[in-house]
Formats: structure tokens, sequence, C-alpha cells
């Protein structure tokens, strides 16, 4: 008969492409280092080059800039947050230590609470997209023809849109949280095979 492991009778231990868990969380980590580290140099440069980036109200359609230097900085430190945290995540898989994994967990939860905030947002005030849409810059790409799409359709397509995306998000969330349980059933296994191959009784 044949014995299943502990940590794997609750949960799958592969993911998409048919990769172990750990290997889909390791390249989810780099995949988002990857682009937080480009957001990073961009919000870099920016700072070096601010005129580049700045925008007059005219171009806006309104009475602000694009980003100021306060706003600049606090970008710039989330990224730099973010790397960390992906980095984390890497290391932790790589390395099978589950907490190192549990920062990076929280962030997708809490960027899929964000994501169907915004979906429940424009379900129950629908008519708020059109008022985006107006307050958009009047050379904004595809702005007249976005205005132009009946508001009941353009609903129902960003609904699409975003029930897709929260989908996809859903099984990122599943997977790390997988490797999670993985390695912490793993290491748990570990140590009790270790004590058991060392504890000796003795019998008078």
């Amino acid at each position: 008969m044949k014995t299943v492991a502990p940590w794997t009778r609750f949960y799958s231990s592969s993911c998409c492409l048919c990769c172990h868990v750990r290997t889909g969380t390791i390249l989810l980590g780099v995949w988002y280092l990857i682009i937080n580290a480009v957001v990073l140099l961009i919000l870099l440069s920016a700072l070096a080059d601010p005129d580049q980036y700045h925008f007059s109200s005219s171009e806006l359609g309104g009475d602000f800039e694009f980003m100021d230097d306060a706003n600049m900085c606090i970008a710039i430190a989330i990224s730099l947050l973010m790397i960390l945290i992906c980095a984390m995540a890497t290391y932790g898989a790589y390395k099978q230590r589950a907490a190192w994994i549990i920062p990076f967990f929280c962030y997708q939860i809490f960027d899929f609470a964000l994501n169907t905030l915004v979906a429940v947002t424009v379900l129950v005030y629908p008519n708020s997209i059109q008022e985006y849409i107006r307050q958009l810059p009047p050379n904004f790409p595809y702005r007249d023809d976005i205005m132009s799409v009946n508001p009941t359709c353009l609903v129902l397509i960003i609904l699409l849109f975003i029930s897709i995306i929260l989908t996809f998000k859903g099984y990122l969330i599943s997977c790390v949280w997988n490797c999670y349980r993985y390695i912490n059933g793993r290491n748990s296994s570990d140590v009790l095979v270790y004590v058991t191959s060392n504890d000796t009784t003795e019998i008078a």
C-alpha cells in the first residue's frame, strides 16, 4: 500500500506548466523582482531628470502636476520595499524557509483585496467609470472611443477583465500558499525523522 506524505494530502504540490510549487514561487518572486526593479529604475531616472516626467496642467487638463517630489520619494520607497519582499520570497522558496514567504503572501492578499474592491465599486457605482473617463486628459489614447461605448457594455467588459485578473491572482496566491505549506510540512517531517532516528529506548 502506497503511503501518502502528510504534507501532500490536503493541497497540490504542482502548479501551472507541471512544475513544483517551489519552482513556481521562485519564478513568481523573480518576475515580481524584475518588474519592481524596472519601476525603481524609471522612478530614479525621473527623480534625476524631473523635467522629463513633469507635465503641464494644459497637457493633463487639470491644475496639478503628474507627480511631485514627495510622491516620487514615496513611490521609490514602496518599490524598494517590494524588491525586499520579493527577494525574501525567492530566497525562502529556494532555501525552504517558510517564514520568509509570509510577507509576499500578505502582499498578494492585500493586492487581491484591492482588486476586489475595485470590482465591487464598478458593480455598485457603474456611473463612476464614465466620470473617471471624462476626467482623463483630452489627448488620452482612445478616450473618445471608450466614451462612445454603451455604458452597460463598458461595465460588463471591465468586470470581465477584472474577473480574469482576480482569477489569475487567486491562482498565484494558491501556488504561494501551497509552497508555504509544503515547506512547512517538509521541515516538520524532517524534524520528526531526525528525532525518531536518534530516539533510543532501553527496556529493563
